[in-house]
């Protein structure tokens, strides 16, 4: 099993390294590309604010708790 996680492993760095370093890019990028940029930008933190919106509770409660055991702990 480890002989197939390491091949899997050597495989996923290997393609991030070939992507990762390009000799030569002959590519145009229009005015466009960057608002869309922009716009995933954007989306990403309403999307994650909206998020941290929703759970706001249960990871206040989270906290709370796990900070008052550690309190408790330490008496």
């Amino acid at each position: 099993m480890s002989i197939f996680r390491n091949a899997i492993t050597l495989t996923v760095l290997s393609a991030i390294l070939f992507f990762a370093f390009p000799r030569e890019a002959y590519a145009y990028l229009d005015p466009g590309t960057g608002s869309y940029i922009f716009q995933l930008a954007i989306a990403v933190l309403v999307g994650g604010s909206f998020a941290i919106k929703l759970y706001w509770r249960k990871v206040k409660t989270f906290l709370a708790n796990l900070f008052s055991k550690r309190q408790r702990d330490d008496d």
